[in-house]
Parts: structure tokens; sequence; C-alpha cells
């Protein structure tokens, strides 16, 4: 239950910061933090990340669906193991439910396209780099390019999200193969305990099979032993060696 509470707690961020935007800022506005590297612009995507759009308007919602449906599959899947591992996918499902609720319902919300039609507010304005790119790179050598991705909160998480699990994948590899090694030999000392070649007769009718025995010995009366005062009078006595 942790990790499905740090993805509400990515969403509820995500959408807060976002109402926050709606509200007091108007689109393409930019309010500079620190100069031209760090400024808050508010605009709006309707694909993925770049602007890519895919599809008819509202594939990319859909897509966005189903993939986050198999990040929370995946989570309900590895519970219980290494928990910094599912942190990150937690960061990841956070993300993703945060944009999707964009892309689903800010049209209609916001007035202007139907249900799968909204799209995505980004606002966190970072100016990486800018200038000419190297005359030696194919197509846009001797251009001048500025890198400028503009996001949100949830994007954020999604990034976080993906460079931990590639930080903490292998570790998680081999907790859960320590798990499942754990769980054979457990299996493996539960069946060697297990008794070889009992009887099918069950304990309680072994016992009552003994009990009718001893009883039926008692009731039969003693044979008796032959005797001197048996023998028929006048018969001589047989001569021992």
């Amino acid at each position: 239950m942790r990790v499905f509470g740090i993805a509400a707690a990515v969403v509820a961020l995500d959408q807060a910061t976002k109402w926050l935007v709606l509200q007091l800022m108007h689109r393409h506005q930019s309010i500079p933090l620190l100069g031209d590297w760090l400024q808050f612009t508010f605009t709006e995507n309707p694909g993925m990340a770049f602007g890519i759009e895919v599809g008819p308007p509202g594939t990319v919602a859909v897509l966005a669906v189903v993939a986050t449906g198999l990040v929370a599959y995946y989570i309900a899947q590895v519970r219980g193991l290494y928990w910094p591992y599912r942190a990150s996918l937690a960061f990841i499902l956070g993300g993703a439910i945060g944009n999707i609720i964009d892309r689903v319902f800010y049209g209609v919300w916001l007035g202007y396209g139907e249900l799968f039609q909204g799209r995505v507010v980004d606002f966190i304005h970072v100016s990486l780099w800018q200038g000419f790119v190297p005359p030696g790179v194919p197509l846009i050598g001797g251009s001048y390019m500025e890198l400028f991705p503009i996001w949100n909160v949830a994007d954020m998480a999604i990034v976080c999200g993906v460079v931990g699990v590639l930080f903490f994948h292998n570790t998680f590899y081999e907790a859960m193969m320590a798990k499942e090694q754990a769980e054979a030999a457990s299996k493996q000392d539960n069946a060697s305990a297990e008794p070889v070649g009992t009887s099918d007769v069950a304990p309680a009718d072994r016992s009552a099979g003994s009990s009718s025995t001893e009883h039926h010995r008692a009731a039969s009366p003693p044979t008796p032993a032959s005797s001197s005062e048996d023998r028929t009078p006048g018969a001589p006595d047989t001569p021992s060696a």
C-alpha cells in the first residue's frame, strides 16, 4: 500500500500545481525564476513527449491508459520485494496517472474538447543548452538550436522513476532470485520431512484393530496344559530317556 500512497501523492502534487497555473497564468506566459535558465512558461501539449502526436485525437490518451494499467499490474506482481525499486515504479505510476487526467478530462473540464481529447499542462521551462550545432552533425549541423524542455511535476516524477528503476534493477533482480531460491529450498525441506512408506490404514484404524485383537485374546479360554492327572488310569509311565 505504501507504493500506491507514493503514487497518490505524486498525482495530488501534480494536479495542484497545474490548477495553480491554470488559475494564475495565461497561455504562453513566462515568469523568469533563474534568468533564462529556469522559468515558468504555460504551454499545453496535445501529444506525447516533445509534442509528438500519434493517430487520431484520443489515441495518445488511450495508449497512456493501457501503459499505466500495465505498470500498476507489474507493481502488484512485485509486491514485497526490494522497496527502492518498487518506490521508483510508484513515481512512474503517479506521473503517468497525473498526465492521464489531463488527457482524458481537461478537454471537458476546460471546455475545449471531449473526453480523451485533453491537452497536458506544462509549465516548468528549463533551458538546457542553446547555440550552434557542430557542422559534422548530420542534417542539423551548423544550425542554431535551443534545448528547452517544458514539463510538469508528473513528467519529473516519471523521469526520476525511470532513473531509479535503472539504478536499482540489479539489486532488485538479486533479491528476487534469492526469494525464489529460498522458496524452492523450503518446498524441498517440506517434501523431505514427509514420512515415506506409510501404511494406508489410518492411525485410528490401526489402534482400533489392535484393541480388537487384544480383546479377542482376553475373551478366549486358556488352553489346558497336559499333566499327570489327565492321564488314563493304569497307563504306564513312559520312561524318560
